[in-house]
């Protein structure tokens, strides 16, 4: 388990310049900010360090007080000037790093919502996702991290040209001949080897803090469980609403949440980390500590000796200490972030094998063909499909046509195809063998968001947002106020309209708005139904469209169907065998496969098939 699973520096460095190149697109002033606050935030202290070097070499010395007035009141206004323009940039790059972050957010949406439906849909891709949202939480491991080691990078930078500034004479300034037992400290070979001594502690102490981070990487795994086992039941679970009537009535959160987040010790004490921190990771970080004390320790001494051997006066012992010490903690801190990046790798290659996932989907080149006559045609020629990562067919050898106009009912039990046969028609999955034409062409070869408007869908798991009910109905800020009422009144909603505060401008629930309307489920499929409708596409598709409706409700949708479906091709999957008699033709679906089609008083008089044994179970109950 102690394995380093560390990228290579090389792979390391080129995804966190990458990174780096996503933000220079996406926000470009974070790294203005983070350069110029960095700039500052390294020279600040070296300011201070000159300047009091000054004040302590004239006291030592000359001890003119005009001289001395002159640099206390150059040290105060350079201080003052510097600090206040530091404040100004870390509060500007502050801002920016949160703007970073939204931009951030903004491109796994875009990727998100940019994924073929086969890879949205899949467990793989949703395990990304949860891993670089836990990664970011734990640790702040991901991109994010990126600008983060570039700010210590290149704030160390700046503290090295700093310190080599101010340091320099401390190595060439010679050792008068009187002091003949010290004056080795002069020679030029010396001076090298301190600076290489200096450079190799660096290295030596940024080594070990690299062994010491990488057990974050190993303890990452148990990391992400731990935070999604604590995420579901401290958080999730408490705040779902829809969920508070079961954790009440079987007291899951006493009975279940608070014995499985004991059981799990990926967190606290007695967890891995902890032990490894107790351990080889304390260890590497107090001797990348005890290196840094060292190197301190012998910078002292190097320059009071220099000083002791009247190479430079005390003025500048004060110089050459401040600014040596910051010297290596520059070197330590830039080999530091390198470490870092390289750790933060592994994390990277996550976010990078999310943000690469290809569109393997053909996106078509034609333009569906708008037809003032909605005369369209589907037909699926030998149809069958087998999802992803699975033998097993979901559709078998399904034959079928229908045209524009015709109500089409889709029924079988659970399992049986109905859904995926939908899934199929709107193309968010490519069919695995066979073909499906739209007037006489395969849909392939249609603009894939150009086919996609073809088709206005009530799913079963629809969701409605926390905005504005007209908003909610059109799918967009700006509607046609009339188009959504009328769309809103044919599914039934037009007495419940009449009844809300602010009409179309209701805000919908509480997420945002306090003032918000809760609505029945029945309700929300109604404006779900107006949804469809007032895209005005020529092809709606209902699942299970009035499972939610009481039987007035449900009544009174059949009764308006022929306004609601005007001229478009309505589908309907449905387990309510009752819709089906309002319907052209009814597809039974039986393990991926059509068994039966036929009009409603047809199929009955197939007994022995098995839409009449499923009307026959529905029907026992109402005679």
């Amino acid at each position: 388990m102690n394995k380093d699973i560390r990228v290579p520096m090389r792979e390391a460095w080129q995804m966190n310049l990458r990174a780096l190149g996503v933000f220079a697109k996406r926000c470009p002033a974070v790294l203005v900010s983070i350069t110029l606050s960095a700039l500052f935030a390294a020279l600040t202290p070296y300011v201070t360090i000159f300047f009091s070097a000054r004040l302590i070499g004239e006291l030592a010395g000359g001890r003119d007080a005009r001289l001395l007035g002159r640099w206390a009141l150059l040290t105060l206004l350079t201080t003052a000037a510097v600090s206040l323009i530091s404040a100004a940039l870390q509060r500007w790059k502050n801002n920016m790093m949160i703007l970073a972050e939204c931009a951030h957010d903004q491109l796994i949406m875009e990727k998100q919502m940019s994924l073929d439906f086969v890879d949205a849909d899949s467990q793989y891709v949703a395990d990304l996702y949860s891993q670089i949202e836990q990664n970011a939480w734990f640790s702040g491991f991901g991109f994010m991290k990126v600008l983060y080691l570039f700010h210590d990078f290149i704030t160390a930078c700046f503290s090295v040209i700093g310190g080599v500034g101010l340091c320099v004479t401390l190595f060439t300034s010679a050792v008068p001949d009187s002091a003949s037992p010290l004056a080795f400290l002069g020679h030029p070979l010396f001076a090298v080897a301190a600076v290489a001594a200096m450079v190799l502690a660096a290295l030596g102490s940024a080594k070990c803090s690299g062994e010491c981070n990488k057990y974050w990487g190993l303890y990452a795994p148990m990391a992400r469980l731990g935070n999604r086992l604590c995420t579901y039941f401290l958080f999730n679970l408490p705040q779902e609403r829809h969920r508070a009537l079961d954790q009440r009535i079987y007291e899951q959160q006493r009975n279940v949440g608070t014995p499985r987040l004991k059981q799990d010790i990926s967190f606290g004490p007695g967890s891995w980390v902890a032990q490894k921190a107790k351990g080889p990771m304390g260890l590497w970080a107090v001797l990348a500590s005890d290196i840094s004390v060292l190197v301190e320790g012998a910078v002292y001494l190097f320059v009071c000796l220099k000083a002791c051997a009247g190479a430079f006066g005390v003025g500048e012992v004060t110089q050459y200490i401040g600014a040596a010490t910051k010297l290596f903690t520059g070197i330590s801190s830039m080999l530091y972030a390198l470490e870092q990046s390289r750790s933060n790798g592994e994390f990277m290659r996550v976010q990078f094998e999310y943000l690469d996932i290809p569109n393997r989907m053909y996106q078509g080149s034609l333009t569906t063909e708008k037809r003032a006559d909605r005369q369209y045609e589907v037909e699926f020629r030998d149809v069958s499909f087998r999802y992803p990562g699975t033998d097993a067919w979901a559709l078998r050898h399904v034959n079928m046509k229908f045209k524009v106009g015709r109500r089409l009912a889709v029924v079988g039990k659970n399992g049986s195809g109905k859904t995926t046969f939908i899934k199929l028609l709107c193309r968010l999955y490519d069919p695995t063998e066979g073909e499906i034409l739209l007037n006489g062409i395969n849909i392939r070869k249609y603009r894939y968001d150009d086919y996609m408007g073809v088709f206005s869908v009530v799913f079963q798991d629809f969701r409605l947002l926390a905005l504005e009910l007209g908003q909610n109905v059109a799918g967009r800020r700006e509607y046609d106020d009339s188009d959504v009422r009328t769309c809103l009144e044919k599914a039934g909603f037009g007495a419940r309209l009449s009844e809300m505060p602010k009409g179309l401008s209701t805000m919908l629930y509480k997420d945002i708005d306090l003032e918000g309307v809760e609505v029945s489920g029945g309700e929300a499929q109604k404006i779900a139904i107006a949804r469809a409708l007032y895209k005005n596409a020529p092809f709606i598709i209902l699942d299970e469209p009035t499972a939610a409706l009481d039987p007035i409700a449900e009544a009174e949708i059949y009764a308006k169907f022929d306004e609601i479906a005007d001229d478009r091709t309505a589908i309907y999957i449905s387990h309510r065998l009752s819709s089906c008699k309002f319907c052209d033709e009814i597809a039974v679906f039986d393990s991926g496969a059509i068994v039966q089609q036929g009009t409603h008083d047809a199929l009955l008089t197939e007994e022995t098939g098995l839409y009449a044994a499923l009307w026959n179970a529905q029907a026992q109950y109402y005679t």
